[in-house]
């Protein structure tokens, strides 16, 4: 039987494909586990041990996968940030997470160097990769355990990328060759919404397990998709590897023997050309990018040789019906749809499953429950909506620092993400809305409080609300409405000043693309905004 997991393959068959990077160099999976092995000895002499966390602040590149597979044979939580955020909000992720080392791109300098001050990080835990990368250029043309290691002081003598950071190459380098001590299963700090406007982790237990192990969850997970061990798969990852969904699916395609294909800007034809030249057979995609697809020119759409894709799941936002069906007629019956929580459970829907039950999530996976509840937590019947709830094994999760929104989301062992759905008579979920405010645009959650706190505190705004309205390729835009201060004239000029004071302090996917004005928004009289009423207005 075929070895699983990144060091066993790396044992096995060091020179065996695991990773073409942005710039179509190759690094094998020799060299990716001995940068690996050498970061994670590293950390230990760091004096990070089981249970600290790391926070990644990078693009789609073979160090980002790295310094993951380190931290998760160290025990570490592996903390994965979203690059469009501002200094002060990484900065609330790094003392929030309690963050023992901080790994931030070059690309992102002024950022990271502005979050890791804030928050207070002492020189030795901040690293830096540089544009030109440490493990795709060291590793071209090279293969096994010696070109990741000859990679990594040649980058060291190049002097950090950002200043202030180390460079990433040092870490680990003056450490004995071999594996880390103390290896043991980390895992991922997943940060979601809180309630007040401010993301919050979520934090399960570790496990202990052996890293050379592959969970079972893991291959479990990908047979829900027909994805199988060593069975010719190549995966192609498009998006940012911060979204919980896309670094899963890269870091299981490695551990499970399929190569993973990383693009560092996503684009519609450049993908199709790159499924063509590695025989692609998997991915992960979000509405936004089939209807980015499908606006291509009818030459560009068929130029591309498609037939090695297998699989093209999509999740993390609803897909309009109309996109569904011509991403269907286009591809055939490869598309799959998922509807799922950072928090865990989900459900799967196959393509032709889909024409039956059109507009359905699916029916839950094995091991998950799906159950509709009233506002009471009591079960509500085949037809009727109510709010989703999900159970996968024990969800033994929580919220990082706030046992308050680990409570408000669960009945029993169940919890909820603030969906409203109902489930037909054959068990298959339909969404119908979210009832908690939460924006879904372009497949990224945005939480309208966080941006509502923001410009409230500008001085020529009296009130504010900001929520989602339709938007045929992103899903929902982000709308804000604002009751001007007393005396303030509400035209262009203020819109303007407006969104530049955002812009320093919110990063541009969370900004309104437009403002409108009232010259008072409607609150009952105990201050309770009526969002509803404004939101109607634009649908």
């Amino acid at each position: 039987m075929d070895a699983l997991g990144l060091w066993n393959i790396a044992a096995s068959s060091p020179t065996r494909p695991a990773v073409v990077d942005p710039s179509g160099r190759t690094l094998d999976y020799g060299s990716l586990a001995a940068a690996a092995d050498r970061y994670g000895r590293g950390l230990r002499a760091q004096g990070l041990r089981a249970g600290d966390a790391v926070v990644l602040l990078l693009p789609n590149c073979a160090e980002l996968l790295a310094v993951h597979f380190a931290a998760l044979q160290t025990g570490l939580y592996i903390v994965a940030v979203n690059w469009h955020l501002v200094g002060p909000e990484v900065a609330y992720i790094l003392k929030d997470s309690g963050a023992k080392a901080f790994f931030a791109h070059e690309r992102f300098a002024s950022v990271a160097a502005e979050a890791a001050d804030e928050a207070g990080l002492p020189p030795e835990a901040r690293f830096a990769v540089s544009e030109a990368g440490e493990l795709a250029s060291g590793a071209a043309g090279a293969t096994g355990a010696s070109a990741g290691a000859g990679a990594s002081a040649g980058a060291a003598a190049s002097g950090a990328a950002i200043p202030g950071f180390r460079p990433l190459a040092s870490l680990g380098a003056d450490e004995p060759a071999g594996r880390p001590d103390g290896r043991t299963m980390g895992g991922p700090m997943l940060y979601t919404s809180g309630t007040t406007g401010r993301p919050k982790g979520v934090r399960r237990p570790l496990t202990g397990a052996d890293p050379d192990d592959v969970p079972g969850t893991a291959i479990w997970f990908f047979g829900i998709f027909g994805l199988a061990p060593h069975d010719g798969h190549v995966h192609l990852c498009g998006s940012p590897l911060y979204h919980t969904a896309v670094l899963n699916f890269v870091t299981i395609s490695i551990q499970l023997g399929h190569p993973a294909v990383l693009m560092d800007r996503w684009d519609p034809a450049a993908m199709l050309q790159l499924v063509e030249r590695h025989r692609v057979t998997h991915s992960h995609l979000v509405p936004t990018q089939f209807s980015r697809l499908l606006a291509l020119p009818e030459d560009k759409r068929t130029r591309y040789d498609l037939s090695s894709m297998r699989a093209m799941i999509h999740g993390a936002a609803p897909c309009p019906r109309e996109v569904k069906r011509r991403m269907l007629d286009w591809w055939g019956p490869v598309v799959i749809e998922y509807y799922a929580a950072t928090e865990g459970g989900g459900t799967t829907i196959m393509a032709d499953e889909w024409l039956r039950k059109e507009g359905s999530v699916g029916r839950p996976w094995p091991g998950s429950v799906v159950k509709i509840l009233d506002d009471s937590g009591n079960e509500l019947p085949a037809g009727e909506p109510g709010l989703v709830y999900l159970r996968m094994g024990t969800s033994s999760f929580e919220y990082h620092g706030d046992k308050e929104k680990t409570r408000k989301a669960r009945v029993g062992d169940l919890f909820t993400l603030g969906d409203v759905g109902h489930l037909d008579e054959d068990g298959y979920l339909f969404l119908h809305d979210r009832k908690a405010d939460m924006i879904i645009t372009g497949g990224v959650n945005v939480y309208p409080a966080e941006i509502e706190g923001e410009l409230a505190a500008h001085p020529k705004v009296a009130d504010v609300a900001v929520f989602g309205i339709p938007h045929p390729e992103w899903g929902e835009e982000i709308k804000a409405v604002v009751q001007p201060a007393d005396g303030i004239e509400p035209d262009e000029a203020l819109t303007e000043e407006l969104l530049a004071y955002a812009r320093t302090r919110l990063a541009k996917f969370k900004l309104p693309r437009t403002i409108d004005y009232r010259p008072q928004l409607p609150r009952d009289p105990n201050g309770k905004l009526y969002k509803r009423h404004l939101r109607t207005q634009y649908l």
